[in-house]
């Protein structure tokens, strides 16, 4: 195991930033130096063509309470493209990635809410970026991702004991994907798009969706999506997934499309799009509504954070994130929604440690 695989823990205290107004936020200022390039080691400043990429507007009306932001602490080391995180127990888990020049980093961080602090849990057995992951009846799942810089994924599955602090493989998928959407309903896991094609010209995003069962570690097909799309936000509501935006190949064709899955049925429903056309975001359900932020397109790293209410099907915009990024780890974690790492360009070039929390109320 090597120094990198497992870290001191790392502490630092935050003030909170910012209020809640809708006009640009300040960034991390304090935060200098908690970022990296791809492809040169050392810390260094936040890039100044992020100043020229943020966006910050939303179409959407605002909420009546906008919400705040707080910085927090940062992760151990500047990361990105892990696509998405998850949480359970009130601790958030990130895993794989971009980090110290390789795209394949199995790191597995973990962040402890009340105390305001990570620390290393056992690394993915296959290091990967874009790796789906998500929680299911208290284990972690983590499923394919890719093996090169967006590109040739693998088809290798693992799940991971909180408990034991271990890995161990399961079925692997039938065929390799990456960037795929990952959630837990009725016991199973849904997989849910993604992309495949192991050089830049050959990739292209898929609208398979395959089922797992762990009780029988098997996979079996569902309904497919009714437009192909990889790098979206999917979150389960009640009794149904819904996956919002993404891009389909590339971020240079983003789209805001929404669509709301019924397992019970196999069908697929459209719903009210989503605002900001973007991918690489995150999406996160908190009291009630799906909060998406983040998220990049051509030129442009967001920072607009837009909820949808399932009981209206209407988007409204909060605060914006203080320091935009894309490629992102986004989890709840007790009444917060927490975002950690990503990238603050367009592209995978740079990387961040940034960590901030969001609060409504």
């Amino acid at each position: 195991m090597t120094k990198l695989t497992r870290r001191r823990l790392l502490a630092a205290g935050a003030a909170a930033l910012a209020g809640p107004a809708f006009a640009q936020q300040p960034g991390h200022e304090q935060h200098g130096g908690h970022y990296e390039r791809l492809t040169q080691p050392g810390r260094i400043q936040k890039p100044e063509l992020a100043a020229s990429q943020n966006v910050f507007d939303s179409p959407a009306p605002r909420a009546a309470d906008p919400g705040r932001w707080s910085a927090k602490a940062p992760l151990p080391l500047p990361r990105s493209e892990m696509a998405w995180a998850t949480a359970h127990e009130g601790k958030m888990h990130v895993v794989g990635g971009y980090a110290e020049q390789r795209v394949d980093r199995p790191y597995h961080h973990v962040y402890e809410a009340t105390v305001d602090r990570w620390r290393d849990a056992a690394p993915l057995p296959q290091g990967a970026n874009h790796v789906g992951v998500t929680f299911l009846d208290g284990k972690l799942y983590a499923i394919g991702g890719f093996l090169e810089q967006n590109r040739r994924p693998h088809p290798h599955c693992f799940v991971y004991d909180p408990a034991s602090d271990t890995w161990a493989g399961i079925a692997p998928l039938p065929a390799p994907i990456g960037s795929a959407a990952v959630v837990g309903f009725g016991g199973k896991l849904h997989v849910i798009g993604g992309a495949i094609g192991d050089t830049t010209e050959t990739k292209t995003s898929i609208n398979w969706h395959r089922t797992y069962d762990p009780k029988t570690d098997r996979w079996d097909n569902r309904a497919p999506m009714p437009t192909a799309r990889d790098h979206t936000g999917t979150v389960v509501i009640g009794t149904l997934i819904h996956v919002i935006g993404g891009r389909v190949d590339s971020f240079h064709t983003n789209s805001n499309l929404h669509h709301a899955y019924d397992p019970a049925a196999d069908t697929w429903s459209p719903r009210n799009p989503l605002p900001t056309a973007r991918s690489g975001h995150g999406a996160v359900l908190y009291r009630g509504k799906v909060f998406v932020m983040g998220g990049e397109g051509t030129n442009r790293v967001f920072g607009q954070m837009e909820a949808y209410d399932p009981a209206t099907d209407a988007w409204e915009q909060y605060a914006p994130m203080l320091t935009p990024r894309h490629g992102l780890g986004a989890a709840l974690v007790g009444d917060a929604i927490h975002v950690a790492g990503g990238g603050p360009i367009m592209g995978g070039g740079v990387q961040s440690a940034v960590h901030e929390a969001f609060v409504v109320g």
